[in-house]
């Protein structure tokens, strides 16, 4: 979590809502990334996107079976969409969002029986220092306005 969480700190660098994601396959980092939506002026540039392109990439195909995702933020809908049809095994969640969380917060689409792949989820590792750089983010957002 603590890569994940460096990947954050680079979206937080270029004023992106400070989101970071990596991917693990036998105890090496084979995805990584941070929001772009802003940089990259495209709605889909979420961290959890960009990682798992990454390791799609390394990998040479789009199961990425056997894999753990470490995200700072819950995942959004999209993103859970992306990781269950990735097949990715496991996510290691930081900070819920109760606004658009789609792993137990708003829905859980990642352990819905309608659907061919289920992921093990694993919630609040280092939630605190998750949480704390989304809020000050904000935080210093409206303050600006």
């Amino acid at each position: 979590m603590r890569e994940a969480l460096e990947e954050a700190y680079k979206a937080l660098s270029t004023y992106e809502v400070p989101v970071g994601a990596v991917i693990v396959s036998d105890g090496k980092i084979i995805g990584r990334g941070f929001n772009k939506r802003e940089t990259l002026k495209d709605p889909t540039a979420h961290a959890e996107i960009i990682a798992i392109e990454e390791a799609s990439k390394y990998l040479g195909g789009w199961r990425l079976l056997n894999t753990t995702m470490y995200v700072t933020l819950e995942p959004c809908a999209m993103c859970s969409g992306a990781i269950i049809n990735s097949r990715i095994s496991r996510v290691v969640i930081g900070a819920m969002d109760p606004i658009r969380g789609c792993c137990g917060s708003v829905m859980n689409l990642l352990d819905n029986p309608h659907f061919n792949h289920r992921v093990q989820v694993t919630y609040g590792v280092l939630e605190e220092e998750c949480s704390r750089i989304i809020k000050d983010f904000f935080k210093e957002l409206r303050n600006k306005k």
